[in-house]
């Protein structure tokens, strides 16, 4: 009714100035955008805004928890038929998922930005992939199977669905960017404390395929629907303006020093989660002793998540990022590296959680630095670069976590940890965490 009027006062203003047909629309598109522009649901608050970031938990905690729950699956076909009579490259199943789905973000967000009204149908498209990925992994029966099922497929769906969201994410909320992102990403720890145990469960009573196809019904029936709130902020007008890419923040000290610690506590960061629960078979654990530490993690990364990205809002993210490296250093070299009972290593499962789990909520603030020193810098290609660092650590960690393994470092001549034949991974894993801090220390002499 209102556009009608609206129409109608424009033609009578066109038979008034003698304007042509065409140049009566181009004035009518205009005012509609601009009428549109007043009447935006607010940021960072409000309804909208808030059902938007229910979705995006729901979502993340769906796609992102699958994967990082690797660490059942690791377990299951290093012990059973088919696979565990040619266990080499099972751990690429989980770390080639994660990380082909961070290594694929930059393509995305460029192809969005050349052609922003795809973003919201891909998130569709995403979601028939994954459910594909899974039903396929269901029927394989060799590990190369799975790596490209369970591992590559389940990844280009996952980052169809990912890379949407989180630019939806920085038009919904801009003074509380951080503890949005953080919330966020805390799906992933929800669902990382629950699927675990909800897989073991499957997996032993009815095997990996029925364990698999029950989850791409799962995926999908729960899925969709909240696909329906994740939506875009800004009409496609506003952000349609300026698609030319710019890549100059390549240049800068703000954005290679932060990524280089983030490539190097990605090198570390995902193998607690692939060997956790075998490392506790080896101990003498049960299996679900195993499965729980794995929860104790991601349980870790739900608070990690949230209170990283709080403060993200309110310090330094160089400061944020050595407090994340710090504990996780002090969680590795001690509860894990001089404990071998059920006990200490669950104390190390949640401290790692919650100090290691958060340093990607501090994506946020590294853009925030970033456009400081580059103002043209484009949200979306910085954070998909930031994801090429996490991307890279995730697919290397995989083989060279098996490497590691193979060496049997120290063992039975150190004692705790250091001397079970992951001492090799431990010591690793804490150098790598350590390194995630390094960009603080650039900070402090004048680096950055």
């Amino acid at each position: 009714m209102d556009s009608d009027i609206a129409l109608t006062d424009l033609q009578g203003q066109a038979r008034v100035y003698g304007e042509s047909n065409g140049d009566l629309r181009r004035r009518f598109r205009q005012q509609s955008v601009t009428q549109r522009e007043f009447t935006l649901p607010p940021a960072d608050r409000g309804k909208d805004a808030w059902l938007f970031l229910a979705g995006c938990f729901m979502v993340e905690a769906l796609i992102w928890g699958f994967p990082f729950s690797f660490g059942v699956f690791q377990e299951y076909y290093s012990t059973h038929e088919p696979f565990s009579a040619r266990p080499a490259g099972i751990a690429v199943i989980g770390t080639s998922s994660t990380g082909i789905m961070y290594l694929s973000c930059p393509v995305l967000f460029a192809a969005f930005k050349r052609w922003p009204h795809v973003r919201q149908h891909c998130t569709l498209v995403g979601l028939a992939i994954n459910t594909v990925a899974v039903i396929a992994a269901s029927f394989a029966t060799q590990v190369s199977h799975l790596i490209l099922t369970q591992g590559v497929l389940y990844a280009i769906g996952g980052v169809m669905i990912y890379c949407p969201t989180i630019l939806f994410l920085d038009e919904w909320f801009i003074r509380r960017k951080g503890l949005a992102f953080g919330m966020m990403w805390a799906g992933t720890g929800v669902s990382g404390v629950v699927l675990p145990f909800v897989m073991s469960a499957l997996l032993t009573r009815f095997g990996f395929r029925t364990t698999l196809r029950a989850y791409a019904v799962a995926l999908m029936i729960l899925a969709l629907p909240l696909l329906y709130f994740i939506r875009p902020r800004l009409p496609l007008a506003q952000i349609s303006l300026q698609r030319r890419l710019d890549l100059s923040f390549l240049r800068t000290s703000a954005f290679w020093i932060p990524e280089s610690a983030n490539v190097a506590q990605g090198l570390g960061y995902f193998i607690p989660s692939i060997y956790l629960p075998t490392y506790a078979t080896s101990q003498g654990m049960t299996g679900t002793e195993g499965t729980l530490m794995l929860a104790l993690v991601n349980m870790g990364v739900v608070f990690g998540a949230i209170w990283v990205g709080a403060l993200t809002d309110r310090m330094h993210v160089s400061s944020v990022t050595a407090l994340c490296s710090l504990g996780a250093v002090l969680a590795v070299f001690v509860f894990w590296g001089l404990a071998v009972s059920l006990p200490m290593l669950c104390l190390f499962s949640l401290l790692y959680g919650l100090t290691a789990g958060g340093y990607s909520a501090t994506y946020t603030g590294i853009v925030q630095l970033v456009k400081g020193q580059d103002t043209g810098a484009d949200t979306g290609m910085v954070f998909g670069f930031l994801a090429v660092g996490r991307g890279i650590g995730a697919l290397a960690s995989g083989p060279l976590s098996e490497a590691l393994l193979h060496f049997q470092t120290w063992k039975g001549e150190a004692k705790l940890g250091y001397g079970t034949g992951y001492g090799l991974l431990i010591v690793f894993t804490g150098i790598t965490a350590a390194a995630g801090g390094s960009s603080f220390i650039a900070r402090r002499i004048g680096l950055n």
